[in-house]
């Protein structure tokens, strides 16, 4: 007999899960995938075309998490596979609890049977929570390999947020590729900075139909650089897997799922933020590399920060805009805006709590803790119009933007703003160009 099967989710991991391992699997009948984290995304469903039309001619629905018990019992459902990232293991269990009190078996799915195998060397960039710096990282790691002549293509975790059918298969290699495909600010803060740079990077739906499109890229392809979401491990087999920890949530490396799998799996971790992070948070995370990988190579980094114009901060009473998925699932206290307002002396971080609107008053209910920093939510067009309406009624002299993508390309902005950049800067030996020398030679490349 079939096992029915829920997949709990939130765009992304559990897609890749049901394509991986239950997809035209004649054992197994998904009757829906419940949806968490990101806002909207669930009363839609997973198409047809995606899911295999024989087994699901009308797609799988996608509900929310909060219907999970009652679909259990309703549905006779004998599996639930827990399918999203940057969750805490108390949040884990508890999950697993409700699943398990309503009948129902819990289950993770390891590397094994959701890594797709590559043609080509695979780099994996992950880290043990949302923004550590991996995109910091992952640019880095694909200026070193191009200073070799190689040629590497970028693949994203996903954040299919859209038509789940369109978007399959995405390949952006400028700005108006971004617009093309209608990209929600997420998607933009991870693609953006890549394209600009020259690179190419492809994301979407379907990992593997993904990876034999970015492996036959017309530009050409040396190197899979794998370009990780959250704190997921990769959906490739990774030949070489860089880990990032952040020494400002000192601890979390071990305390969040699943964020101590890429802490085990890692060749080399990289310690971020050392400019910006208190010594015992240094030492915690170094504790707990020993205890659980002590063959990891270990790289000191920081992620200096720069701004368009520091006039804009010193003295001035700012509105901080920072990474949305940093400040809610994250859980960061601080970013990059909030670094550069102290970096450059701002008299004042204005509350932007008393001006949300619409979306964003939603969020700020949702993720109490976010504070005195406003999140660039944008997974929609009403999003996006309440980010701008909320920034242009804020009482503030001047916005610094922290998120990693031009905000005045995409809302009007009425106040004066600065951007703030960061990149990652190794501190010492070993660092990056050394773990990738090595890297070049197994591979011949």
């Amino acid at each position: 007999m079939k096992k029915n099967v829920i997949i709990i989710g939130a765009a992304g991991r559990d897609f890749h899960n049901f394509n991986t391992y239950y997809r035209g699997n004649v054992n197994y009948n998904v009757v829906a995938f419940t949806a968490a984290q990101i806002p909207d995304i669930d009363g839609r469903a997973y198409p047809a075309v995606l899911a295999g039309e024989d087994l699901y001619p009308n797609g799988i629905p996608i509900v929310a998490e909060e219907d999970l018990p009652n679909l259990i019992k309703e549905k006779n459902i004998d599996d639930c596979v827990f399918s999203y990232s940057d969750v805490p293991y108390k949040r884990l269990m508890n999950i697993s609890s409700i699943v398990n009190a309503a009948g129902a078996n819990f289950i993770l799915l390891g590397p094994n049977d959701t890594m797709v195998k590559s043609t080509k060397p695979v780099i994996a960039v992950v880290a043990t929570r949302t923004g550590c710096g991996k995109s910091q990282t992952s640019r880095k790691v694909i200026e070193y390999l191009m200073e070799k002549g190689l040629k590497v293509i970028a693949i994203r975790h996903p954040m299919p947020y859209g038509d789940l059918a369109k978007q399959a298969v995405q390949r952006f290699a400028t700005v108006e590729d971004l617009k093309k495909n209608e990209c929600t600010v997420e998607e933009m803060e991870e693609y953006e900075p890549h394209v600009v740079r020259g690179n190419i990077i492809y994301a979407g739906v379907d990992y593997e139909a993904i990876l034999r499109a970015a492996e036959k890229d017309p530009a050409g392809c040396d190197v899979i650089l794998w370009d990780g979401g959250n704190n997921d491990f990769s959906f490739y087999k990774p030949d070489l897997t860089i880990t990032v920890a952040d020494p400002h949530r000192p601890g979390a490396e071990l305390s969040y799922y699943p964020g101590e799998v890429n802490m085990r799996l890692a060749d080399a971790i990289v310690i971020n933020k050392m400019d910006s992070a208190y010594p015992e948070g240094i030492q915690t995370v170094r504790e707990s590399i020993a205890k659980v990988n002590p063959k990891a190579q270990v790289i000191d980094a920081a992620s200096p920060i720069s701004v368009d114009n520091p006039e804009v901060i010193k003295g001035k009473r700012v509105l901080v805009v920072e990474d949305g998925p940093t400040l809610t699932h994250g859980e960061m206290k601080l970013g990059a805006g909030t670094i550069a307002a102290r970096k450059f002396g701002a008299a004042e971080e204005v509350d932007p709590r008393p001006f949300v609107v619409g979306k964003l008053a939603e969020t700020f209910k949702i993720y109490p803790n976010i504070g005195t920093l406003l999140p660039a939510m944008g997974y929609s067009k009403e999003q996006l119009k309440d980010l701008e309406t909320t920034i242009n009624n804020t009482d503030c002299d001047s916005v610094i933007i922290g998120t990693p993508i031009d905000l005045n390309r995409i809302i009007n902005i009425k106040k004066p703003n600065t951007r703030v950049y960061y990149d990652l800067q190794e501190i010492g030996k070993p660092d990056l160009n050394d773990i990738l020398g090595d890297f070049v030679k197994k591979f011949n490349l």
